[in-house]
């Protein structure tokens, strides 16, 4: 059996080999004559998977060991009888992390308290409903805004849009969509732009095209933590040079996250194949406990990882594909000893 692997899946050889003979490629760089003669296509972001990458193919099975759906036609795969699996949650605890350091930092430098501060998060499906329960292990106050999640379970604690939107810091959380009752891209729009003040802060660790960046880079607000562009690698550089944090699309790039993509898509190809797992697969990432002796939260978060390096190593935006590729290591929080206790939801 023949496997097309994106190169930048974690440790596809280790994981996958097992399978057949494997030929890894980057992400941009699968085509449909790459794929013509295999039977198993594993991919992250960067690879549009349609009718014009599969029409001639004999893929019967397509993994994707990140989050996000977009990217993948699901309808074309489902008519032509093609399975897919995608590592949804994959990364949901390296995405909190994110976003916690974020608020963390910005407590400390802007100087004010966030468990005074309300915490709008639009999209509350694994990441969202991750990093809920970690606020609330700080002490910070949230407002829920999920229409179709609200639409199924009738959730009685969830907020409306602008409800949401008028929180002292707003963040989104939600797969882009077009199309369907409630549609994600542009979310945050001509239309509702103005619940966004100079005292709002606002995070992108969702996708580029949730919110109308053409407004975005017009509006002042507090600050503005972006991970997610539209027409990435070429992102806006006014809302680059002016966000507190411009990062490459990586705020679910841990080792953890990336290891969990690849173990998630390997299970479900193991079912497809009817292949017995190999146990020694899960513990590929345990690494020993790493000691921290900061004695303050920020400091504690930043040794831990200091995202700031990711902002500027994309200063100059040719480094933006280069650097996701070679990302440097970073570790999820339940890796670290230390002194001060850290918000882990268990």
């Amino acid at each position: 059996m023949k496997l097309v692997i994106d190169d930048a899946c974690y440790a596809y050889e280790k994981i996958f080999s097992s399978f057949g003979k494997i030929v890894a490629l980057p992400g941009k760089s699968i085509d449909a004559s790459s794929i013509k003669d295999a039977s198993v296509l594993i991919i992250r972001s960067r690879t549009k998977v349609n009718k014009n990458l599969l029409a001639d193919s004999q893929v019967k099975f397509i993994g994707s060991t990140v989050a996000g759906l977009d990217h993948v036609d699901q309808d074309y795969l489902k008519a032509n009888n093609i399975a897919f699996f995608s590592a949804q949650g994959c990364n949901s605890i390296a995405v909190t992390e994110f976003i916690i350091s974020s608020i963390v930092n910005l407590a400390s430098e802007l100087d004010f308290d966030y468990t005074k501060k309300t915490l709008g998060i639009i999209g509350v499906g694994n990441v969202g409903s991750h990093l809920a329960a970690k606020a609330k292990l700080m002490g910070i106050n949230t407002l829920l805004n999920d229409p179709p999640r609200q639409a199924r379970e009738n959730l009685p604690e969830f907020v409306d849009l602008k409800s949401a939107l008028n929180s002292d810091i707003v963040t989104f959380h939600t797969p882009l969509t077009f199309d369907g009752e409630y549609p994600s891209y542009q979310l945050l729009n001509k239309k509702n732009f103005h619940n966004i003040t100079n005292k709002t802060i606002v995070l992108n660790a969702a996708r580029g095209g949730i919110i109308a960046e053409d407004i975005w880079q017009k509006t002042q607000t507090k600050a503005n933590i972006i991970d997610c562009w539209e027409n990435e690698p070429n992102i806006n550089q006014t809302l680059q040079k002016n966000a507190y944090w411009a990062t490459p699309h990586i705020a679910g790039h841990s080792v953890d996250a990336k290891f969990m993509g690849s173990f998630m898509v390997y299970k479900a190809l193991c079912k497809f194949t009817g292949v017995k797992q190999d146990k020694r697969i899960v513990n590929l990432i345990n690494s020993r406990s790493l000691l921290i002796s900061e004695d303050n939260l920020k400091n504690t978060l930043n040794t831990i990882y200091d995202f700031k390096q990711d902002t500027m190593a994309i200063e100059n935006i040719e480094n933006f594909e280069y650097y996701r590729r070679n990302y440097p290591i970073r570790y999820e929080w339940h890796h670290y000893n230390s002194k001060v206790k850290l918000p882990i939801v268990k």
